[in-house]
């Protein structure tokens, strides 16, 4: 049987590429951006703490200043869209509100409750080092469904870390807690200007099987 036939999800993982260049002047609504951002919350994070947080960058002045906090570079000028992925350090204490409708639902019983309380607390409490990295790890996880969501609907991305945190930091206004993980552009590529795909390793490369 054909797989990659019977499920179009594969064609949209080969499919999927970073776009270096974007064609300009195309403007990404915002509902089409809710809708993706509504299946990116489906993502997985650990605890179900959802530590992803993004702010949508499309006004052009406001693109200019994020561009200035990535060293310049052209395609957050082309694209629809940057959007920043932030990871919140802080997460964990969202976690009452997270779980509380669980409890009074019934499908969590009060000590399985109290138990998980607990255990969020011992993990991030007190520990910023692990707290930093579950911000990046898990909104990162949201970061690939999301460019994945996007290229379903017609939209191509790239994904950069190619900037000052504290610079963008500022520009962004964010807390302490809120960790800048990476901008994702978004828009409509520039076939023009596309390269052929980069060398990949072979599956014997990077893959032990024990």
């Amino acid at each position: 049987m054909n797989t990659q036939a019977a499920n179009p999800f594969l064609d949209i993982v080969q499919a999927r590429r970073s776009a270096m260049n974007f064609v300009e002047g195309i403007a990404i609504p915002q509902q089409e951006l809710e809708e993706i951002f509504s299946l990116t919350r489906l993502a997985p994070s650990a605890y179900n703490l959802q530590h992803a947080r993004y702010v949508v960058v499309s006004d052009p002045a406001a693109k200019e200043r994020v561009r200035d906090s990535a060293y310049g570079q052209y395609k957050i000028h082309t694209a629809s869209a940057v959007i920043a992925v932030i990871g919140d350090m802080h997460a964990y204490k969202q976690a009452p509100e997270i779980y509380d409708g669980l409890k009074l639902l019934g499908a969590m019983s009060p000590e399985e409750y109290d138990g998980t309380m607990k255990a969020i607390n011992d993990a991030y409490e007190g520990n910023e080092a692990f707290q930093r990295d579950e911000a990046i790890r898990n909104a990162s996880l949201s970061a690939m469904q999301f460019m994945l969501i996007a290229k379903a609907k017609g939209w191509d991305t790239c994904p950069m870390i190619g900037f000052d945190p504290e610079a963008l930091k500022e520009t962004l206004g964010l807390p302490d807690n809120q960790v800048p993980v990476m901008l994702i552009t978004i828009g409509k590529d520039n076939q023009r200007k596309i390269r052929p795909r980069g060398y990949r390793k072979p599956v014997n490369e990077f893959v032990d099987f024990i």
